[in-house]
C-alpha cells in the first residue's frame, strides 16, 4: 500500500468526518443544461433538486420550487448527466488489495483517483482476490468512506491449468487460493457458494492467456455451462473472457451474458459471429485502450498497435451494426492508467456517437444488471447518481472525461477543486 504523510492523512479524516453529514443534506443544482437520459434532448438553464439520496424534481428555473434549505451549487455553463458505470474493474492494484485493514480515509482516496475522480458512481467488478470487493462494498455501504455501487464476481473461474500469467504473483503475495475448477462439479459448487456469499454474478476466463509456448487455454464447454447454469438459476449475469474465435463459439454455447472484451487476437469475426451475439442476447464491453496498454508493454511498433485497435474497433462497429448492447467498460485496477479519454477515443473511432457511448455509460448497464429503475437517468425518484462536465459532449465527446463534480446518492463524491 502506498504511505501516506500523518498530515495527509489528518485532512482526509476531517474529509471523511463531513461526510456523514453531507449525505441527508437537500441540494439544488442550478443553471445546468441537463441531459436526462442520452436519448433525451438537453434542458437548458435546468434546476435538478436532490434531497435524501434521490432526485426530487428536475425542471427549468420557474418550474422547480427550490427549497429554503437547500445547499446550491452553480453549474451555469456545464452538463450535468446520469452517474456513469464502468463494467469492467478490478481492486487489484496496491492499496485496494487488502480493504478490509486500510485506513478509510487512505481508501477513499485510492477509490476516488481510480474510479469517483472520472465519474463512475456504479462500477461491476470482474474478478479479484475472494470476498475483497464484497469487503470495499460493505465499507462504503456502511458509510465508513465515499465510493461507488460496487457489484462484483467475487473470485473469477480459471480452467484447469490455467491461471493467467499476469496474476500468479498477486495471488501468491496474498496467499489466494487456486481459482481454477477442473470438472462441472467443481464449478459448479464453487459458483454456488460464491453466489450465496454475495457474489452478483460471474466471470469465466473462457480463454486464459498463459503465455510461453501454449499461449491460451481454453475451459471446456461443461465446465463453463455447469457456472453460467448455477448463475442464471438465481438471476446472476455471466462475463465471459473470451480472448479467441474459439473462446467466442465456447462463450456461446454456455450460454454467457457479457463478453468482457472482443478478440482481436484472431482477426476480424467471422461473417456471422455478430449476427450470433446478438441473437443469444450477449452484451459486449469492448475495452479497447486495454489493448493498447498491453501492447506498448511489449514495445511492439505503432503500426502493429493501429492494427490491432483497428480489427477490435472493426469488431465493435459489427457488432453495434447487428443491434448488439454495448457496455462501457476500461479494466481499470487490472491497468492502472483510470483516465477515459483514450476509451472514449477509440469508441467515437469505431462510429460511436456521444449519445451511444453515453448510452453505455448509463442506461445500458444499468438495464442489463438490473438497476434501470433506480440508475441510469435523470428523473424524479431516481437516485441521485449525478455527473457534471465541463463542456458539451455533443460538440466534443472527449467532454464525458471533462467530470468537475461526481454525485452518488446524494452524497458527493469528487470536486475538481480538490
Amino acid at each position: 500500500m502506498r504511505r501516506i504523510s500523518g498530515w495527509a492523512l489528518g485532512v482526509l479524516l476531517c474529509i471523511c468526518v463531513t461526510t456523514e453529514t453531507a449525505w441527508a443534506q437537500t441540494w439544488v443544482i442550478e443553471r445546468a443544461t441537463v441531459v436526462a437520459s442520452p436519448d433525451a434532448a438537453p434542458l437548458a438553464d435546468a434546476v435538478v433538486v436532490v434531497r435524501d439520496g434521490r432526485i426530487a424534481s428536475v425542471g427549468s428555473g420557474s418550474e422547480v420550487e427550490v427549497p429554503g434549505d437547500a445547499r446550491r451549487i452553480d453549474a451555469a455553463g456545464r452538463v450535468l448527466v446520469a452517474g456513469f458505470w464502468n463494467s469492467h474493474v478490478h481492486f487489484l492494484l496496491p492499496g485496494l488489495t487488502e480493504v478490509a485493514e486500510a485506513p478509510a480515509p487512505v481508501l477513499e482516496l485510492e477509490v476516488r483517483s481510480l474510479l469517483s475522480r472520472w465519474g463512475f458512481t456504479s462500477v461491476f467488478d470482474l474478478g479479484g482476490l475472494p470476498g475483497n470487493a464484497r469487503r470495499l462494498r460493505a465499507r462504503i455501504e456502511a458509510g465508513e468512506l465515499r465510493g461507488p455501487r460496487i457489484l462484483t464476481v467475487d473470485a473469477p473461474f480459471y480452467p484447469a491449468d490455467g491461471t493467467p500469467h499476469y496474476v500468479r504473483d498477486v495471488m501468491k503475495q496474498h496467499g489466494a487460493p487456486s481459482a481454477e475448477v477442473a470438472t462441472p462439479e467443481q464449478a459448479r459448487g464453487r459458483a454456488r457458494a460464491q453466489l450465496e456469499e454475495g457474489a452478483d454474478g460471474a466471470k469465466l476466463f473462457i480463454g486464459a492467456l498463459v503465455g510461453g509456448p501454449q499461449g491460451v487455454v481454453h475451459m471446456t464447454p461443461a465446465v463453463a455451462g455447469a457456472v453460467a447454469e448455477t448463475a442464471h438459476a438465481v438471476g446472476r449475469p455471466v462475463f465471459a473472457h473470451p480472448s479467441t474465435t474459439q473462446g467466442l463459439e465456447i462463450a456461446l454455447q454456455a450460454g454467457v451474458d457479457v463478453l468482457a472484451h472482443s478478440t482481436p487476437i484472431d482477426g476480424p469475426w467471422p461473417e456471422d459471429m455478430a449476427e450470433r451475439l446478438v441473437a443469444a442476447d450477449v452484451a459486449l464491453v469492448p475495452s479497447l485502450k486495454l489493448f493498447e496498454v498491453e501492447l506498448r508493454k511489449e514495445s511492439l511498433p505503432p503500426p502493429v498497435i493501429e492494427r490491432f485497435l483497428g480489427i477490435g474497433q472493426q469488431q465493435l462497429r459489427a457488432f453495434r451494426e447487428a443491434g448488439g448492447q454495448v457496455l462501457f467498460g476500461t479494466d481499470v485496477g487490472y491497468i492502472t492508467d483510470s483516465d477515459p479519454h483514450r476509451e472514449y477515443a477509440l469508441m467515437a473511432g469505431a462510429g460511436m456517437d456521444w449519445r451511444a457511448i453515453l448510452t453505455s455509460l448509463t442506461t445500458e448497464p444499468a438495464r442489463r444488471f438490473g438497476h434501470a429503475a433506480r440508475s441510469g437517468r435523470i428523473a424524479p425518484g431516481m437516485d441521485a447518481d449525478l455527473v457534471l462536465l465541463g463542456h458539451d459532449p455533443a460538440t466534443d465527446v472527449l467532454a464525458l472525461a471533462d467530470v468537475v463534480w461526481v454525485m452518488r446518492a446524494g452524497q458527493i463524491q469528487y470536486e475538481a477543486a480538490e
